[in-house]
């Protein structure tokens, strides 16, 4: 979606790649607000007469605005415009001049391979796609594209020297914990991602410069896109997400660090397309992910106290029960990794698709 109303370039039906611009727009500029009388030192009525601009009418950065002359001529005062754009404000009672930047061009790509199912009239379209998908727990930086490249087994911790000239343009997956000094040393190298368990609050503070709030993330100025699957802290990868994006490796990937956890969660993503002549190998499972949870089905944690643990479901009971806070909910037992067998929402958990 465009932030605000454009053109949209695209049909319904049409075959897009992630890099095809779909829609475009102009985001209009800032104003510039300018005390020309005071710098020119004449009263403010006078201001109409001295611009050489009208209202309305553009002016480029370094171009002469206005002139004023004094005694018969023998004195002139010029000023140059330190704001190229259009004229939006000449007061003859403030004094003040006002310049809007030019606007600013806007190219909205398709983000993942695949068609466009649903044109959305001067804003944007839906494309749709068959993919490999990884949530992750927690990302920094925007959308980026490279192709996946395993760089280490989940339970190992990645360093430096995991890294060389052979990395640039990929995303790197695997591994328990990246340090700033990885993240540092990828950035240098070209890598557009990094996916791996777990992350330190120290280091995420050393490779941005500063303390990461607490609102939503995907902004940064960075040079690469960092996305963690696991939480925070040395935290193995999960075996089945490993696996998976292991079975991707050398495939083109589409991948956003923009994490929000308060209203409208948003969490970080690896999107991997498949072609075309591959859909029909996944027929059989899309029918079986549609029937939803039953004994068996694997899934992960998303609340706490058991946040990011994984396990397959036990046992789903038909009745309500009364959580701690009182409410009635449906709940589920989910068998744990480590042997545990614990009660949760279900609200509380996700599918791991198989």
């Amino acid at each position: 979606m465009l932030p605000i109303t454009g053109e949209v370039l695209v049909h319904e039906g049409d075959a897009v790649s992630h890099d095809t611009i779909v829609a475009r727009t102009h985001v209009p500029g800032d104003v510039n607000m300018i005390p020309l009388f005071y710098i020119l030192g004449v009263e403010p009525y006078e201001l109409p007469r001295v611009v050489l601009k009208k209202e309305g009418e553009t002016v480029q950065k370094g171009e002469l605005l206005a002139i004023t002359k004094s005694f018969f001529g023998l004195f002139r005062t010029e000023y140059r415009a330190r704001y190229g754009g259009t004229i939006e404000l000449i007061s003859d009672i403030t004094g003040m001049v006002g310049i809007r930047d030019f606007p600013v061009p806007i190219n909205l790509n398709a983000y993942i391979s695949g068609k466009v199912s649903k044109v959305i009239p001067e804003n944007g379209a839906v494309v749709q796609t068959l993919a490999s998908f990884v949530q992750g727990i927690f990302g920094v930086g925007g959308e980026r594209h490279g192709e996946i490249m395993a760089i280490a087994e989940p339970q190992v911790e990645l360093t430096p020297d995991m890294i060389d000239k052979s990395c640039a343009g990929k995303i790197l997956m695997g591994g328990s914990l990246v340090t700033a000094d990885v993240l540092k040393k990828a950035e240098a190298e070209g890598v557009k991602g990094i996916v791996t368990g777990g992350i330190r609050r120290v280091d995420l503070t050393k490779f941005l410069g500063y303390e990461m709030g607490v609102a939503i993330t995907g902004q940064e100025e960075t040079g690469l896109t960092c996305i963690i699957t696991e939480g925070f802290g040395r935290m193995t990868m999960a075996k089945h997400t490993y696996e998976l994006l292991r079975s991707c490796e050398g495939r083109l990937a589409s991948i956003n660090g923009a994490t929000q956890i308060r209203a409208g969660v948003i969490r970080p993503e690896v999107v991997v397309p498949y072609k075309e002549s591959e859909v029909g190998e996944f027929k059989e499972e899309e029918d079986a992910l549609a029937e939803g949870m039953y004994p068996g089905t694997r899934v992960r944690i998303i609340r706490q106290p058991y946040f990011g643990a994984i396990g397959t479901v036990d046992t789903l009971p038909a009745e309500l029960q009364q959580l701690e806070s009182e409410s009635w909910v449906r709940v589920m037992t989910v068998k744990l990794d480590d042997g545990r067998v614990v009660t949760v929402p279900r609200a509380n958990v996700e599918i791991m698709e198989e």
